[in-house]
């Protein structure tokens, strides 16, 4: 138990591929914050270690194989780019345009009593455009250069070494984080009030899956996809 609680929550969530599950429900990060030791980790979540410890290996034990937990440190990186690209970066392209829509319709119904509200939507709408070029960023130059160097053929690029995009998209994934964590204090953990409608609900329930999803995206690139391409552009 001492060895798991010392090592950083990026490294766990490497391990053991269900462990970022557990991370979600109990609110630890995992994408942003995965330097971190465990311990210091669950500090600043103001939850016992030994408790989460216990949740990891429950997971570790239960945890049935799928596609999900896949063991993307071995796999191809074309796989892992088409998973992201398939998974992720489709679901936040299908989900933007309804959380507008929703934010939209329960800022103006409920918006003069619940004032947070309107933080939220504005959260949501500069990390929806900021998001909206970051995506377009990985899918024509970042996603492509990494396949092809794979491949053996990389091509001339404009960046010089990979590091110099790798290095933007991550400072881009830190800011979708803070916006993330934003949204979350905003809403009282997404916690609907006694007067939501179901509109309202549905919105805090939408909003609570976007940020599982971001944050299993940015998993996958800080710490799987971005770290194997660096090492494969230094040759090892």
């Amino acid at each position: 138990m001492k060895a798991i609680a010392t090592k950083t929550v990026r490294e766990l969530a490497l391990e053991i591929p269900s462990a970022t599950r557990v991370f979600e429900k109990l609110g630890i990060d995992y994408c942003c914050g995965g330097q971190k030791p465990l311990q210091e980790a669950c500090t600043t979540a103001h939850i016992s270690v030994d408790d989460v410890v216990e949740k990891l290996e429950a997971a570790e034990r239960q945890a049935a194989p799928s596609f999900q937990d896949k063991n993307w440190q071995e796999a191809a990186l074309n796989d892992l780019v088409q998973h992201i690209l398939s998974t992720h970066h489709a679901y936040v392209q299908e989900e933007v345009p309804r959380l507008r829509q929703l934010l939209a319709k329960v800022c103006g119904v409920h918006g003069n009593n619940h004032p947070e509200l309107l933080q939220i939507q504005e959260i949501f709408s500069s990390l929806a455009e900021e998001l909206a070029s970051h995506l377009m960023k990985e899918e024509q130059i970042l996603f492509p250069y990494i396949i092809q160097a794979e491949q053996g053929h990389a091509p001339h690029s404009c960046f010089g070494s990979v590091q110099n995009p790798i290095r933007m998209m991550m400072f881009e994934h830190d800011n979708a984080g803070t916006a993330l964590r934003g949204m979350r204090a905003a809403s009282s953990d997404f916690q609907p009030p006694a007067d939501a409608c179901i509109s309202y609900k549905t919105l805090y329930q939408a909003l609570r899956a976007f940020e599982a999803d971001l944050h299993q995206h940015i998993h996958l690139e800080n710490n799987i996809l971005f770290p194997r391409t660096l090492a494969m552009e230094d040759g090892n």
